[in-house]
This record gives structure tokens, sequence and C-alpha cells, in this order.
């Protein structure tokens, strides 16, 4: 962690308690962190937005083990009032390397997926629901998604979707808290935290098996046919 360089007025502060320590006096002492918790308050600057605090408290996260091999956390990226949100399962080797979500092979296909409907991707917001990326890119284990599930929820209620798109079979699962297969979720509508939420194949998935893109292709267009809908 790099070093806290406190506000003047904190410089001032430790001096004096350090002077009133060495005469004895009973004091509760703080680190770093401490020191960082106090300038905030002392110094708050602009209001964040509701996004940003989620991304605050999640902070250099150590809530579970992904944190100890990951190169870096991937939160997510997009416009904070999206229409549409979508979420994968984790990220993979060039996002944990950029720190940002579908920037390998999978996410310029997923780049061509939604151009082929009409929607930029600048237009969406796209997360996973884990945020460090599981060694060898295995599937999320329980523990995992269950200690980033507060702050996908979180990011959810930020941004407020009027839709949300699960990508591929764990992120589906998660979410909607089922053990069934992709094959018997993908293309029926569900909810999930009260927004309409459709589960598709993952990109990635495609990419092995693209004779099932015509069937993300349907899904992607019933996306935005309900978004339509909803305006």
């Amino acid at each position: 962690m790099p070093e806290v360089r406190p506000s003047p007025w904190l410089t001032a502060l430790a001096e004096n308690l350090a002077c009133r320590s060495r005469l004895g006096f009973g004091l509760v002492t703080g680190g770093n962190s401490q020191l960082a918790d106090l300038d905030r308050l002392a110094n708050p600057g602009p209001p964040l937005s509701p996004l940003n605090r989620v991304r605050r408290e999640l902070g250099e996260c150590t809530r579970c083990r992904l944190h100890e091999k990951r190169k870096k956390l991937v939160f997510g990226a997009g416009p904070e009032d999206a229409a549409i949100m979508l979420i994968g399962e984790g990220p993979g080797q060039q996002e944990d390397q950029k720190g940002e979500p579908f920037v390998g092979p999978a996410g310029r296909l997923l780049d061509q997926m939604l151009t082929s409907v009409g929607i930029a991707r600048n237009e969406v917001y796209i997360t996973n629901i884990v945020k460090c990326r599981p060694p060898g890119n295995r599937d999320p284990q329980p523990d995992e998604t269950e200690a980033c599930a507060p702050f996908l929820k979180g990011q959810v209620e930020a941004i407020g979707p009027r839709v949300i798109m699960a990508l591929g079979r764990p992120a589906s699962q998660t979410l909607l808290e089922t053990s069934a297969p992709i094959s018997a979720l993908r293309g029926r509508w569900q909810e999930y935290m009260g927004t309409p939420l459709m589960p598709t194949f993952h990109p990635a998935y495609l990419l092995r098996n693209p004779a099932r893109k015509k069937e993300a292709y349907r899904d992607l267009k019933a996306l935005v046919k309900a978004l339509k809908g909803a305006g």
C-alpha cells in the first residue's frame, strides 16, 4: 500500500500526540489506514457517485482466496446510467492483466454480437459475478461468489439497469440460484433484484461452439425488444 501523505493539520496533530505520549498520557495509536480515514474526513472532496461508493467499499479486496493470484481487480466498465447490464462469470487472463472486463477474444466477439443488434459497447455496463480471475479460468466457487455478491448487488442498485443479460452458465446459475443447465435457462426471461434478466451463452463458449451463435443472437434481439418495450 502506498504511503499516505496526510494534510498539514494531520501532521501537526501527529506531532502533538507524540509529545503527549512522551509525557505519559494514555493514547490510542493508529496506523496508516487510520490516518487515511482521518484525512478523508478532514478533506472529503466532491461527493462520490453511488457506483464509486461501491468501488471504494470493495477496495483492494482480500475477502476470498481469489485475490492471492490476481494481477488486477476487475470491477466493471460502462456508463453509470446504462439501460443494459451484462454480467459474466469472472475475468480471464487478459482481463486480469488490464483490469477491464471482456477485453480478450471473448470480449471482441461480444462487441460484434452487440453491434449486430444495434448496441454499442459504450452503451452497456459490463461486470462479472466475481471481480478477480479464478485460477486457470475455472468456474467461481460458491464461497467466492458469496464474497462478491454484496458488491454485485451494489452495482445493480447503483446503475439501475432496465434489463440484465447473464452471460454463461456460472453467471446465470448464480444470479438465479439454480442448478439448471444453461441450455434450459437461455432464452427465457427471469428476474434478478426485480429487473428482467435474460440468460444466454457466454461468448467464450460461442468461440468453441460457433453453431450456437444463432441462439445467442435471438436472445440479444429479445433483449432489445424488451428494452424498447420498457422505454
